[in-house]
């Protein structure tokens, strides 16, 4: 019996990875890599989860973005203040300026209410920081 099984177990030890082999090789031959487009969608649905490297942001978002966050955390003054500067640091954003100013002015008074947002009002940008508040009350 022991030799019956010894002869077995040769058998399966040079068969099975033959099989095995044969098998994974047919599986990958049979997998649509360059068909139809139904098929294509269903190869790249796992691309879907990769992340994208993210677009680079325009100097004057960046601001805007900076800027609002200077307002809640100190006052709309200290930020049309840097606004000003940012300007004349780099003329580029002064097209920008006007629509920042309305910005700063809306997202005051969300935070401060109307009347306390119009005490900072200052001619900043051709006085759009008030048009932004006067916008929002």
């Amino acid at each position: 019996m022991t030799h019956t099984a010894r002869r077995i177990g040769r058998s399966l030890a040079l068969v099975l990875p033959v099989v095995l082999v044969l098998s994974g090789t047919l599986a990958v031959t049979s997998v649509p890599w360059a068909g139809s487009s139904s098929q294509t969608r269903m190869l790249t649905a796992s691309s879907e989860n990769v992340s994208v490297r993210a677009k680079p942001r325009a100097p004057q978002d960046i601001l805007r973005d900076k800027l609002l966050a200077e307002l809640q955390e100190k006052d709309p003054g200290v930020a049309l203040t840097h606004l000003q500067r940012a300007v004349e640091e780099r003329p580029s954003l002064a097209r920008h300026c006007m629509s920042i100013a309305r910005a700063l002015g809306r997202a005051a008074v969300q935070h401060y209410g109307p009347v306390k947002a119009q005490t900072y009002s200052r001619p900043v940008c051709d006085t759009s920081y008030a048009a932004g508040v006067a916008h929002e009350s």
